[in-house]
């Protein structure tokens, strides 16, 4: 409510009434002050103007003519006339006007009649005396006029003043009715003008309340040519630059936040490069370091075991070379530094490959394979990259395989699943404990601690399929089954 009152609009708004209040009182005060002088000063100008007519009408009219001129005269101007010739009446427009005056006395000097008092003289020259007077007898104000028309003529004219009052009264209450309807008026005009020439500056208070909030979508829309169209195009102008000098900070911003955590990913890489790897190598390096010193003492000399410490050696190798490569393109699909080359192919295909490929494993550990391979599912991805999800998920359904019911089985299937596909490799035996599903993704974790070198299998597989459907933003995961644990994933249909 504070804030209404101190609005821009509410105080011009008053202000504009109040400077009509005050004309409108001008114009009362000046129409009692002025107007009575301005009435005297026009009936003195206009009893000159009679005198003048009347002096020329005498002169030329007489008997009956005279008198019609006169009682014209009289009609027209409201007024009464009294001639007299010698101290005798020559004409009257009213009865016993002329025997209120007294005889023979000259108008020239300041006579006191008897029945008037002396009051207030207008105009006094060239044998004419207008004076503002008051009737003895009945208290009534008027204005009289004495003058001379010839040496032997008296002209007397009188005119009421209480016509004066009544016309100020009427003219004060008129004003004052105006002045009501026009301040009703004035103010509803006032008040459409206030809001049409305060709705522009309250348009950019908005604005600059926004754009001190950074807030640059409001735009000052109104077509003004003037001052204030001018500043609203101004603001609009450093609004437009205010926004794309904070654009630039905060994209330059950005590229310097992007470039130090480049750094701190690649400084947090080889910190975690180098850890993992010294993790991992230590059992082959002791293993490769344990055969070596013994082929080197010739701990057992004959060719068979020689051999066989040669094979260790050479397996271990293998197996550290193997892992170091999987860690460093763990690492780079983790800090996306590899880019993926999709094409359209056939999953079925490569899901054939894969199962192909590994069908030694499976033989022998008699592995049911259930796989419809009849037909044909277009996808659209990294052929490379989605066979090492393949393999990932289908080696680790070989290793953890357990019989169930007298079977062992692994079931390959593809479902459509919307605008992707849902690859899906399941296999019989022990569900994971609920608190490892989400673990198992992270590198070097093996739910199985007790799990032998021999049988295979680093902690990284798992890791490298979330980070490349991580990439590719798309669902994996695991499933405990009734009797298994199915791995999926998702991946795009043909481009």
């Amino acid at each position: 409510m504070n804030k209404f009152f101190k609005s821009i609009r509410l105080k011009l708004f008053f202000r504009i009434c109040i400077v009509i209040l005050i004309f409108l009182l001008f114009l009362i005060v000046v129409n009692n002050a002025v107007i009575e002088t301005y009435f005297y000063y026009k009936k003195t100008q206009t009893i000159m103007d009679l005198i003048g007519k009347i002096n020329s009408i005498e002169s030329e009219y007489s008997g009956k003519e005279l008198k019609k001129k006169l009682d014209y005269l009289c009609l027209e101007n409201d007024l009464d006339i009294v001639i007299t010739e010698n101290g005798n009446e020559k004409y009257s427009s009213a009865e016993n006007f002329i025997n209120s005056f007294p005889k023979n006395e000259d108008v020239n000097y300041d006579v006191n009649y008897s029945i008037f008092n002396k009051n207030n003289i207008l105009y006094s020259k060239d044998n004419t005396t207008i004076r503002r007077t008051s009737a003895s007898d009945t208290g009534l104000d008027f204005i009289l006029s004495v003058s001379k028309l010839n040496q032997v003529d008296t002209l007397y004219i009188r005119i009421p003043i209480f016509v004066v009052y009544e016309s100020l009264t009427i003219s004060s209450e008129f004003l004052i009715i105006v002045g009501i309807i026009s301040m009703i008026a004035a103010g509803i005009y006032s008040f459409i003008l206030v809001n049409r020439f305060t709705k522009p500056i309250l348009d950019l208070r908005e604005m600059t309340t926004r754009i001190k909030d950074m807030d640059f979508s409001e735009k000052f829309t109104e077509n003004n040519d003037d001052e204030i169209g001018e500043l609203g195009k101004n603001i609009n102008a450093l609004s437009d630059k205010l926004e794309a000098t904070i654009n630039q900070l905060k994209k330059n911003n950005m590229e310097l936040e992007r470039d130090i955590e480049e750094k701190s990913k690649i400084d947090e890489m080889r910190k975690q490069f180098i850890s993992d790897v010294s993790h991992e190598l230590k059992t082959p390096i002791a293993l490769i370091e344990g055969y070596a010193e013994g082929l080197i003492e010739n701990v057992n000399t004959d060719e068979e075991s020689r051999n066989f410490y040669a094979n260790v050696i050479l397996d271990e190798a293998n197996k550290m070379d193997k892992l170091v490569k999987r860690l460093l393109e763990l690492m780079k699909l983790e800090n996306e530094e590899i880019s993926f080359n999709d094409n359209n192919f056939d999953i079925i295909s490569l899901l054939n490959s894969v199962v192909t490929k590994l069908k030694f494993m499976t033989d022998e550990n008699n592995i049911d394979i259930d796989f419809d391979d009849n037909k044909s599912v277009m996808v659209y991805a990294d052929e490379f990259y989605i066979e090492q999800v393949i393999s990932n998920y289908y080696t680790n359904a070989i290793k953890n395989i357990q019989e169930i019911d007298g079977k062992k089985e692994i079931k390959v299937s593809v479902v459509r699943r919307g605008k992707n596909y849902r690859v899906s490799i399941f296999n019989t035996g022990k569900n994971i404990e609920e608190e490892n599903l989400i673990r198992i993704w992270n590198r070097f974790y093996k739910e199985d601690k007790s799990r032998t070198r021999l049988k295979g299998g680093n902690g990284i597989g798992l890791a490298l399929v979330k980070a490349i459907m991580v990439k590719y933003n798309k669902e994996y995961g695991v499933i405990n089954k009734e009797n298994g644990v199915e791995f999926y994933f998702e991946i795009s249909s043909k481009k």
